[in-house]
């Protein structure tokens, strides 16, 4: 993976812009997506969300965070999960799972499947920028029935990381 790439892959996570990842980042995502889908922290959704940012900052931390300080700096991500990454692209997305299970179970109220409009809006809450966020929704649909399933969601995340833009 080039440079350019682990930068854009860091700076997707390092959601608040302060140079590392930690905790936060994944809390201020998951507060992005509630307010961009009008869900309450409270609700059961809601709750799954940080439950699922939890789980997903712990599996981070305990691939990438080296030195045990609470924090994954770029040099860390770099050997750690990047590494990782390469290694095995589909184990490393299965700790995106529980948050990206309750980030669909958010853009899709009414069960029948996240649609590519409700997957930009996620995308673009997360800080992908409009027309990669467009590209992006369209491209996780891979079997082309309209709807992006759990499996599609974390299989796009494997491939977001290994496949260049």
């Amino acid at each position: 993976m080039d440079e350019r790439r682990i930068a854009a892959r860091f700076a997707g996570f390092d959601q608040d812009g302060n140079g590392y990842i930690d905790r936060e980042d994944f809390y201020v995502a998951a507060k992005a997506l509630l307010a961009e889908f009008s869900t309450t922290a409270r609700c059961d959704k809601g709750q799954a969300l940080f439950a699922g940012a939890e789980a997903f900052w712990q599996g981070m931390a305990g691939i990438a965070d080296v030195d045990g300080d609470q924090r994954v700096t770029r040099g860390e991500f770099v050997t750690g999960a990047v590494k990782r990454l390469r290694d095995s692209p589909e184990r490393f997305a299965e700790i995106a799972r529980p948050f990206l299970r309750a980030a669909i179970a958010i853009a899709d109220p009414d069960g029948a499947g996240v649609g590519a409009d409700a997957a930009q809006r996620v995308l673009k809450a997360l800080g992908v920028e409009a027309e990669v966020a467009e590209a992006a929704a369209a491209a996780l649909d891979a079997d082309g029935d309209g709807r992006i399933s759990e499996d599609e969601a974390v299989q796009g995340f494997a491939r977001y990381f290994t496949v260049p833009e």
